[in-house]
């Protein structure tokens, strides 16, 4: 088509980088710089208790008033409630549990952030299986078992695969660390897009997006539950802030994060009887960088829709609106990821004796904006996003 050297082209967008990127014969090497979020769990887990110790003080205030116990101030007693409340509640958060004769198992080790993850639990002691997809052909698995310990070990793990999810909990099951009773913990990182909208999608690609992202996840949790069980572990899940916030051109990930909060939070009260934690961690848009949309691909998928459409669509949509849209995507594919808050917000929801359910690892606008869409009418938030 007329406009595909444009679509391949990509225009310059000014990065801001959280974590550097160096090549080596094995590939990209990830190097980690300041982080630009706030550390939102912490802030979400102490929200509510300061709420309530102000309400708290204001009742014990008016009867010690009333009862002529004590004169003492509302705001005197919100401050000594605080205080007690969120020393007690950052004890309660800081609270870790061993490493030792833990494992972990972490599909989508093809991204920078998974295999990130890797790495990290693999500094802290865990027997970390990281899942390729195509393990034999991988430079990301050989340079990723290079730089770690023996502890670290490369599985072929296919989401989109029942029978290599069998093997690979075959695989797991004699290999768990001695004396360890299962699994302690699995985290959901395959993520594979389908961008565009809705009419331009061919219906295997919306297809393949649903079998990694939700099925793909639902059936691995399935093969793995009774070892995780077994070692009362935990599941984790990643999703996007796409989960909550409406995203032209990329509405079937918006279905499919959506569709793993869903799941998530109704796996949360089926296994709590059986202690088995689970959790959600909300990423960035940008936290992952290429690791959920890389430049080349995304050109690709889009040139392949373009040429799938029929006269009637091209004639409607038109090239300049097309690719007009496709270019809306090239910022999270041009900007470097910020992994380092979605990594430690991954590694909290397995080290944390106590996790949090969900996780936001947001920038403050991104963090706004889920506030924006969640709790307020839809015509205030498209008032203030529009798009």
């Amino acid at each position: 088509m007329q406009n595909q050297r444009r679509l391949s082209a990509g225009a310059a967008i000014p990065k801001a980088p959280a974590v550097k990127r160096r090549m080596s014969r094995h590939g990209s090497v990830l190097i980690e710089t300041t982080p630009r979020q706030i550390p939102w769990d912490l802030i979400d887990r102490l929200l509510v208790p300061i709420i309530g110790c102000h309400a708290a003080a204001i009742v014990c205030s008016g009867v010690f008033n009333f009862l002529g116990i004590s004169q003492v101030s509302a705001f005197v007693l919100f401050l000594f409630f605080s205080i007690l409340t969120v020393g007690a509640a950052i004890g309660f958060h800081s609270l870790k549990v061993s490493s030792l004769g833990k494992a972990v198992l972490i599909t989508g080790c093809e991204s920078p952030l998974a295999r990130a993850l890797a790495r990290r639990l693999d500094d802290l002691g865990f027997i970390v299986f990281a899942g390729f997809k195509a393990l034999d052909e991988s430079a990301e698995a050989e340079m990723l078992k290079a730089l770690s310990s023996g502890r670290l070990k490369p599985i072929q793990l296919d989401v989109s695969s029942e029978v290599q999810m069998l093997e690979a909990s075959l695989t797991i099951a004699e290999n768990l660390p001695e004396g360890a009773d299962g699994l302690w913990a699995l985290v959901h990182c395959d993520v594979w897009c389908a961008l565009g909208e809705l009419e331009w999608i061919p219906f295997p690609v919306m297809r393949k997006s649903f079998d990694i992202n939700v099925l793909g996840a639902s059936r691995l949790s399935q093969i793995m539950l009774p070892l995780i069980r077994r070692a009362n572990g935990r599941l984790v899940f990643l999703s996007s802030a796409i989960a909550h916030i409406p995203s032209p051109v990329r509405g079937i990930q918006c279905a499919t994060q959506a569709a793993i909060e869903g799941l998530a939070s109704c796996l949360r009260h089926e296994l709590k009887t059986r202690a088995v934690n689970v959790s959600i961690v909300c990423a960035s848009e940008f936290s992952s960088g290429d690791a959920w949309l890389d430049d080349s691909k995304m050109m690709d998928q889009a040139k392949a829709m373009w040429e799938q459409l029929s006269d009637e669509q091209k004639s409607v949509y038109g090239e300049d609106y097309f690719e007009t849209a496709i270019r809306s995507l090239e910022k999270y594919t041009n900007t470097d990821g910020d992994f380092h808050s979605t990594v430690r917000a991954l590694t909290d929801a397995i080290i944390r004796s106590f996790p949090l359910f969900r996780y936001t690892p947001l920038s403050r606008y991104e963090k706004l904006q889920t506030i924006v869409s969640e709790h307020l009418p839809r015509s205030v938030y498209e008032l203030f996003y529009p798009n």
